[in-house]
């Protein structure tokens, strides 16, 4: 049962949606701790993928959202992101004879650079359908974990202000495993093509907490990206 309380009369929130089936926990705990706050709150979203939600926070045109973690450094953050504490099955690179980026990416551009890795960069719901297809990839985060023995981060969850409500998002989301409900895991699996038993297995390769090792990682992701 969530009980949240925080002594605002009236708050509106814009949020920087990304739809990945990554932050599929995430959105469904908003949902209910707009709904069971003890104030008046209204959440509006305004949707994208990775690079174009970035832009969105750039200019202020999102109060908070996960921004890619190449990018969130100049930010506030509070400590939850999208993490991978080993292979992540959703930021790929697929085998081919010219470099590419994924034009809704950031930080796994970078990554690919980092890691010496050549091929196209793939990351999301498409590239874990192509996971599931079984063809040939190299996993940024299982690459990463190999040669640094660390988490890497894709995101951190970044705000403008009021910071007091996203620190308190922070400790109840952590605080409670997130259930989905089995509707909204079938409206899930069509909307991505992808078989709602490989969603849940999926899911179980993020984290959502910046811990130690994810500190770490973070802080070598940062000193590796000034030397590319």
């Amino acid at each position: 049962m969530y009980n949240f309380t925080y002594n605002i009369l009236e708050l509106t929130l814009v949020f920087g949606k990304i739809e990945y089936l990554n932050l599929l926990p995430f959105h469904i705990f908003m949902k209910r701790f707009t709904k069971s706050s003890q104030q008046s709150m209204s959440m509006h979203y305004k949707r994208g993928v990775p690079a174009q939600i970035n832009k969105k926070f750039l200019f202020h045109r999102v109060d908070a959202a996960f921004i890619s973690s190449i990018s969130a450094q100049k930010y506030s953050h509070v400590g939850l992101g999208i993490v991978a504490k080993k292979d992540v099955q959703s930021v790929l690179v697929i085998p081919c004879e010219k470099n590419k980026s994924d034009v809704e990416s950031a930080s796994s551009n970078v990554l690919a650079r980092i890691l010496n890795v050549n091929g196209e960069v793939l990351i999301g719901d498409k590239a874990l359908r192509y996971y599931l297809s079984g063809k040939p990839y190299v996993d940024l985060a299982e690459e990463w974990n190999k040669k640094y023995n660390s988490s890497f981060v894709f995101a951190l969850l970044c705000y403008h202000k009021d910071k007091k409500l996203y620190k308190r998002i922070e400790k109840q989301f952590l605080k409670r495993r997130v259930k989905i409900p089995r509707y909204i895991l079938t409206q899930a699996s069509q909307k991505t093509s992808v078989k709602e038993e490989d969603i849940l297995k999926y899911l179980k390769s993020i984290s959502y907490g910046i811990d130690a090792k994810a500190k770490l990682g973070l802080k070598k992701f940062y000193a590796q990206a000034k030397t590319i």
